[in-house]
């Protein structure tokens, strides 16, 4: 609560300090005759690990920052069950995520426009917004920001296996692109972080910060929504439990949902507004009949292929207790050295094949190998690996309630590799992954295949293997989405089709995932809300030039 005391009224109630929550929370409270109430569940960022970039593993793992969800069995995933972290603290995810801030293809926003009727939502509309949110180590351009509130830095690690990755790309006709995020968005590159003179910056440390300094801008932490309450059609009120106790506060304008792709619908449903028969079998009043909540789920499946390196590099030995020690005390003074980098800072937009006509795989390039001990901790073996992720894929799936208990979690059915598309072009994807790491860039470096290994030799072979170790790359969406038909939860601005006083913002809205990490459209999502909500004038669209062939 920051020593700020609730009150029983705001103008605006926003459920959730994520990213999508701290964005609104900073733009809607530059308004000065605006109050402003923050719900976060989780706690305040404050643990170390969140703030020193390689402590990523540990901060995402810690259970009293993370929901702890789980992906149901599905027996694409042979039967095993699928974490699904979820950031609980102030930032969201963006306080425990890997960094990496990737916008997606711009051709994903102009699709969403033309498949799904959101005139409002084409990339030289969303552009301005990225720029306006963002302060870029690359520097002011057509594509990149200059002095927003967001800071992002070019991965400068020094380490030969970057470059060879890089180098690779161009021998195998992949391409090379100076920056994703820019005029080329296809190819290899090294990836921007979300990170600032050696720390993360979080959505919490960008937005929720300045807003929480401000008179009209409360934030109360352990603050868990049991429901929204209705006046006939409008959204007036929250109900939420806070150290015990019972706790409503009103909203005198607008309640805005920013919980993420799976606390929004449950919120949502909880509140009776929902796929009717399921909320009448859990016994859960209908406010609402909105057949789409919690429907059209999307994620990016991720294997992660790993390959044995020939020379041992000094992010090999990081695991070392007294190179642990060192890093540690070497970024406790100077906020340099290996504990302030990111680990995934190269990476990929690639086609799977030709007949894909955008890029439909992301790469992340790591130099190391990675393996998890029986303790759940980390190790780094001496290899490099590469997670492929399918960043637009066919299959979809469901959130469900389990009761009308707000503390019982959700079922997550992501129905990973359901499609025979998917399997396909997933095959594809790993078969120019193992081309690349065969391109003579590597041969200084290439030890033997790891995972999926020599044995992996048919499609058949790597499909197998693909299903035994899919995972999620911890980007949930599209589960609240736009659009006008009968199974779209929101409008193009955001408000919950049929209920005055209520939106959804933050990822669950997306029609269809993007192509690339998820935090930088969050934000950017969130940005063009509160523009909306305000009664604003958007910015002004800006249409940049992009290269959209990588090797021509």
């Amino acid at each position: 609560m920051l020593g700020k005391k609730y009150h029983q009224t705001y103008d605006y109630i926003i459920i959730g300090a994520g990213s999508a929550g701290c964005v609104l929370a900073n733009r809607l409270s530059e308004e000065d005759h605006c109050s402003v109430l923050v719900l976060e569940a989780g706690p305040l960022d404050r643990h170390l690990m969140i703030h020193i970039p390689a402590g990523v593993h540990k901060a995402f793992n810690h259970p009293k920052l993370n929901w702890g969800y789980k992906a149901e069995n599905k027996p694409e995933g042979f039967d095993r069950p699928i974490d699904v972290p979820r950031g609980k603290v102030t930032g969201g995810s963006s306080s425990i995520n890997s960094m990496v801030y990737m916008r997606g293809h711009p051709l994903d926003y102009d699709r969403w426009g033309e498949d799904f009727a959101l005139p409002q939502w084409s990339y030289d509309q969303c552009l301005p917004y990225f720029k306006d949110g963002e302060t870029s180590s690359r520097g002011a351009n057509d594509w990149r920001g200059g002095s927003g509130p967001l800071h992002t830095t070019k991965g400068y690690f020094d380490n030969p296996l970057y470059d060879a990755f890089l180098e690779a790309g161009e021998q195998s006709g992949l391409g090379v692109s100076e920056d994703l995020n820019g005029y080329q968005p296809e190819g290899v590159a090294r990836f921007d972080s979300t990170t600032h003179k050696g720390q993360r910056c979080s959505a919490a440390v960008a937005h929720l910060r300045p807003a929480v300094k401000r008179d009209n801008c409360t934030l109360l932490t352990g603050a868990k929504v049991q429901k929204i309450k209705l006046d006939g059609q409008r959204a007036h009120a929250v109900q939420f439990s806070h150290q015990g106790q019972a706790i409503t506060v009103e909203a005198e304008r607008e309640i805005i949902l920013s919980g993420g792709a799976i606390n929004s619908p449950q919120t949502l449903m909880l509140s009776g507004i929902g796929p009717a028969d399921q909320l009448k079998a859990l016994g859960i009043d209908v406010e609402l009949d909105l057949p789409g909540v919690g429907q059209n789920l999307q994620d990016h499946a991720t294997v992660v292929i790993q390959y044995a390196c020939t020379k041992r590099m000094a992010i090999h030995k990081a695991m070392n207790p007294i190179n642990q020690l060192a890093a540690g005390a070497q970024w406790l003074t100077k906020r340099t050295g290996p504990a302030a980098t990111f680990f995934w800072e190269a990476g990929a937009l690639i086609r799977s094949s030709d007949a894909v006509d955008y890029p439909d795989t992301q790469y992340h390039f790591g130099p190391a190998g990675i393996r998890e001990k029986p303790n759940g901790a980390i190790a780094l073996d001496q290899g490099f690996s590469i997670h492929i992720d399918q960043s637009r894929p066919t299959s979809v799936g469901h959130i469900e309630l389990t009761s009308n208990n707000p503390d019982d979690k959700p079922k997550l059915h992501f129905n990973y590799l359901s499609t025979e598309d998917d399997q396909r072009r997933y095959v594809q994807a790993i078969r120019k992954a193992q081309d690349l790491v065969s391109q003579n860039a590597f041969n200084n470096f290439r030890g033997k295949e790891v995972f999926p290994g020599t044995g992996a030799t048919t499609d058949k072979d790597i499909l197998a293997s693909i299903k035994h170790h899919v995972a999620s790359d911890y980007h949930p969406s599209c589960s609240c989405r736009m659009g006008i038909d009968r199974m779209a939860v929101v409008d193009e601005e955001m408000n919950v089709h049929g209920i005055a006083g209520l939106r959804v913002v933050d990822a669950s809205v997306m029609p269809r995932i993007t192509s690339a990490n998820l935090n930088a459209p969050t934000q950017m999502i969130a940005a063009r809300a509160a523009d909306f909500i305000l009664g604003k004038p958007q910015l002004k669209p800006f249409k940049a030039k992009f290269h959209f062939s990588a090797n021509e």
